[in-house]
C-alpha cells in the first residue's frame, strides 16, 4: 500500500490492481481493513481504528482512492461527492486512436447483474441510466493511445463501456473488448488525479498518482504534449 497524502482527517492511496476497496464474496483482506492496521500500527492506536470509504473504483483499476480517518471527515466527502465537487481525472491506455482528439461522450448505460456488465446505446431504454464523461488523446502510440477522461456521471463500469462503445477498448479489459489481457489481470484504466476543497481545513487538495510501473505507461506518457 502507497500512501500519497494524509492529514488528521484523510488519507489517499495509490491502490494496486486486483486490490478491492470494500470486502466482497472473494473473502480477499480489502483495502481498507489494510488502511486500517496502517493507521492502528502507525498511531499506536488500541482498540479499533475509524476508516470510512468515500469512494471505490474497480477491482483491476489502479490509482488514487480516499478515506476517511474521521466521521465528520467521512460525512463531508460523501457530501462533496454527492455535490459533484470532487474532480476525479483518470488515465487509459486504450487500442486504436478515437477519431477526434477530445470529445464528449453521451450513452444510456444498462447494468445486468448477473453477468456484472454494463451496455451502453445511444438511445434510453427501461432502466437505463445516462452515461457522460469527457476525454481528450494525450499521446498516440502506434497501437495504442492514452486518453485523459473526466467523468460527468458515476456509473457501473462507465469509462470501460463507453470507451469500448467507440471501438477503443482499454487495454486488459476482456470484458469491454479488449482482446488480450494483461499479465498481472489489471485492465490499464488509473484513477489519476483527485482535486477538491478539503471538508474541514478549507484549502485545496490536488493529489495525482505516480505513473504505473509498465513501460508501455511510460512510453505514452512521454509522448505528451500539453
Amino acid at each position: 500500500m502507497q500512501v500519497v497524502y494524509e492529514d488528521n482527517h484523510l488519507i489517499i492511496v495509490n491502490k494496486a490492481p486486483g486490490e478491492i476497496v470494500q470486502g466482497d464474496k472473494t473473502g480477499d483482506k480489502p483495502l481498507v481493513d489494510i488502511v486500517r492496521d496502517y493507521l492502528k500500527e502507525k498511531y499506536a492506536k488500541p482498540g479499533n481504528v475509524f476508516c470510512g470509504v468515500v469512494h471505490r473504483i474497480d477491482r483491476p483499476v489502479c490509482g488514487l482512492v480516499v478515506f476517511a480517518k474521521t466521521s465528520k471527515a467521512l460525512s463531508r466527502m460523501n457530501e462533496l461527492f454527492q455535490k459533484r465537487e470532487v474532480k476525479k481525472v483518470y488515465w487509459a491506455v486504450v487500442k486504436n486512436a478515437p477519431i477526434k482528439q477530445s470529445d464528449t461522450l453521451t450513452h444510456y448505460i444498462t447494468t445486468v447483474e448477473r453477468n456484472n456488465k454494463s451496455y451502453a446505446s445511444l438511445q434510453p431504454s427501461e432502466g437505463s441510466l445516462k452515461a457522460e464523461l469527457d476525454y481528450r488523446v494525450l499521446a498516440r502510440g502506434d497501437n495504442y493511445s492514452l486518453l485523459e477522461v473526466n467523468l460527468h456521471t458515476g456509473r457501473k463500469h462507465q469509462i470501460r463501456v463507453q470507451l469500448s462503445a467507440i471501438g477503443c477498448p482499454i487495454k486488459g479489459d476482456l470484458k469491454y473488448g479488449s482482446r488480450r489481457s494483461n499479465p498481472d489481470g489489471s485492465i490499464s484504466l488509473q484513477s489519476h488525479r483527485i482535486s477538491f476543497v478539503h471538508p474541514v481545513s478549507k484549502l485545496l487538495i490536488d493529489v495525482v498518482a505516480p505513473l504505473p510501473d509498465d513501460r508501455l505507461w511510460k512510453a505514452l506518457a512521454d509522448e505528451i504534449k500539453e
